[in-house]
């Protein structure tokens, strides 16, 4: 009897794994909003592990730039991934760039996706304002299946799939915003459950890390979903609900205050804390960090992190982690941002 017990409740286990597996979404088919820096990495990792992507921006100009910036960037992979083979590097290559299409009109593209990433301006009403768009055309139910790993390259972002099967496929949301709360970028939608974050780290292709944010509303099979995705572009998904800056963020910024508050006593008082270059050579070498916290906060970019810190502010004014600083402000103000401009905590050539 008891043989007879544990075989059924083993039955019974598996066949509830394979029905939770079987409502998961397998995202193939994705469409990367924004041709920056980020969205163009995400578009890269995905096409490169098999996924049809479509990259969306606002001009052909700035697509164009994306292209060529991903191009660059897999010739990079390449080289070094195929050091022996030349020939297979090249296909590789072409084989991915082939599986990236552009678009200039995001609504056109997404009613035949399985998952929409946003890597826009971070700026809460912009992404509202542009989610409450989408949400209008991407499909609730999608009839039909994507293109696989391996496949053909995607046909044109105005056609329809053609190839049709018995699933049926909810299109995800997800952005890729660093700071904002995941939640208020979510309300916009009527798609709560199929909402979530996803924040890569720059530079995409070579940072393993995805945070996968899931807000109150976010369904099990989406947070899952998006999970198994992550895994697929060869990254490693680490789980967080939706709080101020999630793991990396909400350590990292205040560190990097932290820094600069040290380095502004230095010029509030004679005998001042330390000097930035002094600062960063001791975490480089006492903490074994790569980056001293000025030259990322150059690399980041200046007005990105004053950005987070106000947001923050706003919401804990009370908070000594999250108090502006008047240097910061100072640098930003006078258009220094850091590497992008040419100068920040240090200047560049």
């Amino acid at each position: 009897m008891a043989f007879v017990t544990r075989q059924f409740m083993r039955s019974m286990s598996s066949s509830s794994t394979a029905s939770a597996s079987a409502k998961k979404i397998i995202v193939k088919h994705v469409t990367v909003i924004g041709g920056g820096l980020m969205g163009a990495g995400i578009a890269q990792v995905a096409a490169a592990t098999g996924h049809t992507v479509v990259l969306v921006d606002q001009t052909e100009d700035i697509l164009a730039k994306s292209k060529k910036g991903i191009e660059e960037s897999l010739r990079k992979v390449a080289k070094k991934k195929f050091a022996e083979n030349p020939k297979a590097g090249g296909e590789f290559v072409e084989k991915t760039l082939r599986s990236i299409a552009t678009s200039t009109d995001a609504a056109s593209v997404v009613h035949s996706t399985d998952l929409v990433v946003e890597a826009i301006v971070e700026n809460l009403k912009v992404k509202n304002e542009l989610f409450k768009r989408l949400d209008k055309f991407a499909a609730e139910r999608i009839i039909g299946e994507s293109h696989g790993p391996g496949a053909d390259p995607p046909p044109p972002p105005t056609l329809e799939r053609s190839s049709v099967s018995s699933s049926v496929i909810h299109t995800i949301f997800a952005s890729n915003t660093s700071s904002l709360q995941i939640t208020s970028i979510a309300n916009a939608t009527t798609r709560q459950d199929r909402f979530a974050g996803l924040h890569f780290f720059n530079p995409v292709p070579l940072m393993k890390l995805v945070e996968v944010i899931k807000t109150p509303m976010t369904s099990q099979k989406t947070f899952e979903s998006l999970v198994d995705f992550s895994k697929a572009l060869g990254k490693h998904p680490v789980a967080c609900k939706d709080t101020p800056g999630f793991i990396v963020n909400r350590l990292l910024v205040p560190y990097l205050m932290e820094a600069i508050r040290l380095y502004e006593r230095v010029h509030q008082v004679s005998d001042g804390d330390a000097s930035k270059e002094d600062i960063d050579t001791a975490m480089k070498l006492g903490a074994g960090y790569p980056m001293g916290p000025f030259e990322l906060l150059d690399y980041v970019g200046l007005d990105t992190t004053k950005f987070i810190v106000d947001g923050w502010h706003e919401i804990d004014v009370k908070n000594p982690l999250h108090q502006p600083s008047p240097f910061l402000n100072k640098l930003v103000a006078e258009n220094k941002f850091g590497k992008k401009t040419g100068e920040g905590f240090y200047k560049y050539k």
